[in-house]
């Protein structure tokens, strides 16, 4: 018989994450599982759909959580308690959750048993964190289900939160060393975690040209195509990109162009800092792209000074089409590109040190060139999708098993 496994994501919008949840839920074994899909979002994937389509395509129930607003009382009493502990990020932090808890999380948790019940679920793997999953994990404690925790990204735990992973979680798959080892120093148990990197389909390919990519954003043959992908949020440190732009703008004689694809809350603020530099005719936005393969594609180096990670599913897209990476020395990046041989590892915030690695390959084309296929190679070697699936596959067999 088949194991009915829920999948609950309360996730804002479409990342790496669920690009590697639909890769597995395309290629694991069906005959052995029936999944349903418990959101409380439908976030589009850009214009063009949205994950419940993406689910429904698989042949995946797809079910929305609905949040209530929180009521006055409650906003009021978190924005107090921000202004009464302003002296300790801790202690404000643990107060704004424990209203959170109250008004929030227990009712999730009730409403996420009740679905566990009628649905008869064997088994629920919740696809971010510890932190915006504790409704399941406590829902996984009422009713006796046991829960597994895919952890995509390393974050800060309070105590009641590393209590509830050691007593309610079978298991936590933590998606690096680094974030399984930054779970560990905040008290969680070793053995209930357990390491499977992000894998892809070595197989991949663009689907529109280089050539195509650039001539539809004015991007000549000559040009030096530096880029990223990501949300444009604050801990993707998308500001230094800009700033290295500029730098490396006036130290080479290379035409120098940024393409940024992705949307987010800080688009406005760096928009601002590009016109500040009059950098409006080098660095290019192109918002969200669903064929963002075919974006990297067209990049000649790709750069990530993310300030924090777990495994950016995107690094091993641009390794896997042969780009040399620029990335923050940090946990994730710094599991997946070798310094020196498949690009550079730099220090978070350095924009000097990313320029120079930048400079050192634009007037280097056999380094890139050689870069970019070693990492190819390192990809093929050590990620296939294969591997991420059969990985899983395993730690869903050991928690059922238990």
């Amino acid at each position: 018989m088949k194991k009915k496994i829920l999948i609950l994501d309360t996730g804002k919008e479409w990342g790496g994450g669920t690009n590697s949840l639909l890769e597995l839920l395309k290629r694991i074994d069906k005959s052995r599982y029936r999944f349903t899909l418990l959101f409380y979002n439908n976030y589009k994937k850009g214009t063009d759909s949205d994950i419940k389509t993406e689910a429904e395509k698989l042949g995946v129930e797809f079910l929305i959580l609905e949040q209530k607003t929180q009521p006055v009382i409650a906003k009021t009493a978190k924005e107090l308690l921000r202004l009464l502990f302003f002296f300790s990020k801790r202690l404000k932090g643990y107060s704004v959750f424990l209203i959170d808890y109250h008004f929030r999380i227990k009712q999730n948790a009730k409403k996420i048993s009740g679905i566990l019940k009628n649905h008869k679920i064997d088994l629920l793997y919740m696809n971010n964190q510890p932190s915006s999953n504790l409704e399941g994990i406590i829902a996984a404690k009422i009713t006796g289900i046991p829960a597994l925790q895919h952890s995509r990204i390393e974050t800060t735990l309070n105590s009641f939160e590393v209590k509830a992973v050691n007593l309610w979680l079978k298991k936590m798959i933590c998606v690096s060393e680094g974030v399984k080892n930054s779970f560990i120093r905040q008290g969680v148990d070793k053995s209930k975690c357990v390491v499977v990197y992000n894998g892809i389909a070595i197989e991949t390919v663009p689907k529109a040209s280089r050539q195509d990519i650039r001539k539809t954003w004015g991007i000549s043959d000559k040009d030096i195509l530096i880029g990223t992908v990501g949300s444009l949020i604050k801990r993707k440190r998308i500001m230094d990109l800009i700033e290295t732009t500029a730098i490396v703008a006036k130290r080479s004689e290379h035409p120098i162009k940024c393409m940024i694809i992705g949307k987010g809350p800080e688009k406005e603020n760096l928009m601002t800092k590009v016109k500040e530099r009059n950098l409006d005719s080098s660095i290019l936005f192109t918002d969200f792209q669903s064929d963002a393969i075919s974006h990297i594609n067209a990049l000649d180096i790709f750069a990530m000074p993310s300030e924090k990670e777990g495994m950016p599913r995107v690094i091993l897209e641009a390794m896997l089409l042969g780009k040399p990476v620029i990335a923050s020395d940090i946990t994730g990046p710094s599991e997946l590109v070798v310094d020196g041989e498949t690009g550079f590892l730099v220090p978070v915030g350095k924009t000097e040190a990313i320029a120079d690695a930048i400079l050192r390959l634009i007037e280097n084309p056999e380094m890139r060139k050689g870069m970019g296929k070693k990492a190819m190679k390192r990809v093929i070697r050590n990620f296939p999708i294969e591997k991420y699936i059969n990985d899983v596959d395993d730690v869903f067999a050991e928690v059922l098993g238990h």
